[in-house]
């Protein structure tokens, strides 16, 4: 009877997450950097970081913010503007969720970029669902720096505000594929808590070099402390000092069982 209980149980999940019928696949989109839009095979959208209409790296025909289509959730790693982009606009547009560090969120709030309705602020270890019981989402460490060069859009002056602490994420969703995504970062011996405990199926990796890992650094994250199957390299080429390229990564990782999966902006590709 245990038995078919939970045969019934699990076709109920399935039918609730993907309909009945064919599961969806995930699928992402890079927009260079460390830009992404997350379908889940749920067919809910989650934008990472979305640099996306000043990104040099963005191809012309993408950076249409209305061609995006919906929006349930923006994720940001930290202040700097090459990774909170768009995301006022998008969250007015879109009127999605915006998940941050609690510090930042309150940043955005007071400032009136993002209302504190559609804010979800929190910090790490503690797994959020704001999108449901079916997607999980851990924020986690990062070593880089974090804050907000906020321009007044009366005057125009420039004001540093506080960008609280620096993140990466993992994002678990409907059918369990767990995705990495690092923010900037450079190597830390807690990536080997990450990639024991989260046990991430697809890691996002900055390799560019000078405020991030540079492909060694990335490539030792890799062997040593993440150990994840599969890796898309980020946050290169876009800026002169990003020098790091997916072939010197590929090279340092030398003959580990890893598969790089190397994008160019503006591609999807599914999981």
């Amino acid at each position: 009877m245990n038995t078919i209980k939970r045969l019934i149980t699990s076709v109920v999940l399935a039918v609730g997450v993907f309909g009945l019928g064919a599961a969806h696949a995930v699928e992402l989109q890079w927009f260079g950097q460390s830009a992404f839009k997350l379908t889940t095979p749920g067919g809910k959208v989650i934008m990472i970081d979305p640099f996306i209409t000043k990104n040099p790296k963005t191809p012309e025909a993408l950076k249409d913010l209305s061609k995006l289509g919906k929006i349930d959730l923006i994720v940001v790693t930290h202040g700097h503007g090459d990774h909170v982009g768009d995301t006022a606009k998008l969250a007015e547009m879109s009127g999605a969720k915006v998940a941050m560090n609690a510090d930042m969120g309150h940043t955005f709030g007071t400032l009136g970029l993002v209302p504190y309705k559609q804010l979800v602020r929190f910090n790490k270890s503690g797994p959020i669902k704001p999108l449901g019981d079916g997607i999980t989402i851990t924020m986690v460490r990062a070593e880089h720096s974090s804050e907000l060069l906020h321009a007044d859009p009366a005057t125009g002056k420039k004001t540093l505000y506080p960008g609280g602490e620096p993140a990466g994420y993992i994002i678990e969703l409907e059918n369990g594929y767990k995705i990495y995504h690092a923010g900037d970062t450079g190597v830390f011996a807690d990536m080997a808590f990450i990639g024991s405990y989260y046990q991430p199926d697809l890691a996002l990796l900055p390799i560019g070099g000078h405020f991030t890992m540079d492909p060694a650094h990335a490539a030792y994250a890799v062997k040593n402390l993440l150990k994840t199957k599969t890796v898309i390299p980020i946050h290169y080429g876009t800026f002169p000092p990003l020098k790091g390229t997916p072939e010197q990564f590929k090279t340092a990782l030398g003959d580990f069982p890893t598969k790089v999966i190397v994008m160019q902006p503006g591609d999807a590709q599914k999981f």
